[in-house]
């Protein structure tokens, strides 16, 4: 039991403190500073929501026309190879109505034409604008299957499957483990001095956000070195050839007085007189963003393709 000097002192003590506010040791200063941080961090958290894209809203519009460089670097038990381009332009038509058959293209706009090119002009509908811009898109359109560990195209496309675990892989003779990798570059004109972005999981998911990316999905062991598409190394002119950027072939129109020139793509075409119509309205199926040439002769004429 404590004496009884000290339970005196203990209650004088108590005594004292009776009635005083508890101060913070920096003052009025420390609890300002907390409110200013606290109203930051929240008007930081709303401006976020409120800025963020929304589905499909972004570029790439459906205005635009960009193109990416795409290829497959795979490894069996024949060694490493790139597999051919994807085949077909999803532009086929129904004979009976003329219109476009092929629903993945009508309902998205993106496709190929087995140039190793990624098409990337949008249909309004949005669902390959802005933040749903992704590879998917693309490999969807043509019956490519993209996983975490397992790459498979449809018959049309060849009809392999390359999958970890299960396809054997063998470099001079010696087998190896494989395993699935998308290797990105933001820019064709940086594969040969840069290094791209490794993507090893949800790599449909990876986004197509500025013209002129590379992507090259690659099921080869982890110690080969990235390799990027042959189509990098002339994107430019494979885009130009497609009527967007660089310069552009141009449509020569005989008749009347002398032949005339119309930018857009190597056509010729007879008639009496020629009218034309730059970056106006469009009239060429499948390229919403294409430049509409108009001739005025005996019959209109709608050029197709992109």
């Amino acid at each position: 039991m404590a004496p009884p000097s000290s339970a005196n002192k203990v209650a004088k003590l108590a005594q004292k403190g009776k009635g005083k506010k508890v101060r913070f040791q920096g003052g009025a200063l420390f609890p300002l500073i907390l409110t200013v941080v606290v109203l930051l961090f929240g008007g930081l958290i709303v401006y976020a929501r409120q800025t963020r894209p929304g589905p499909g809203e972004g570029a790439p519009t459906s205005n635009d026309h960009w193109h990416a460089a795409i290829g497959f670097y795979t490894c069996d038990d024949k060694g490493l190879q790139v597999l051919p381009n994807l085949t077909g332009a999803l532009e086929e038509t129904d004979p009976a109505t003329g219109n476009l058959s092929n629903t993945n293209f009508v309902r998205t706009g993106i496709h190929s034409h087995a140039d190793g090119v990624m098409h990337w002009h949008p249909s309004s509908s949005g669902k390959a604008t802005g933040t749903n811009a992704k590879l998917k898109v693309f490999l969807d359109n043509y019956g490519v299957s993209l996983s975490n560990t397992k790459l498979t195209f449809p018959a049309s496309q060849g009809g392999k499957t390359f999958e970890e675990g299960k396809t054997v892989c063998k470099i001079d003779g010696v087998e190896k483990k494989a395993s699935l990798k998308l290797w990105v570059w933001d820019n064709y004109a940086t594969v040969k001095t840069a290094d791209p972005s490794v993507y090893t999981a949800n790599m449909g998911d990876v986004r197509i956000k500025t013209d002129g990316m590379v992507f090259m999905i690659a099921f080869v062991p982890d110690d080969v070195k990235p390799k990027p598409p042959d189509a990098a190394f002339n994107l430019k002119e494979l885009g130009a050839a497609d009527g967007s950027g660089g310069a552009a072939a141009t449509t020569t129109v005989v008749g009347g007085t002398g032949a005339s020139t119309i930018p857009g793509t190597a056509t010729t075409l007879s008639g009496t007189a020629t009218t034309v119509s730059a970056k106006t309205s469009t009239s060429v199926v499948g390229e919403p963003s294409a430049t509409s040439t108009t001739v005025a002769a005996k019959s209109a004429t709608t050029t197709t393709g992109g």
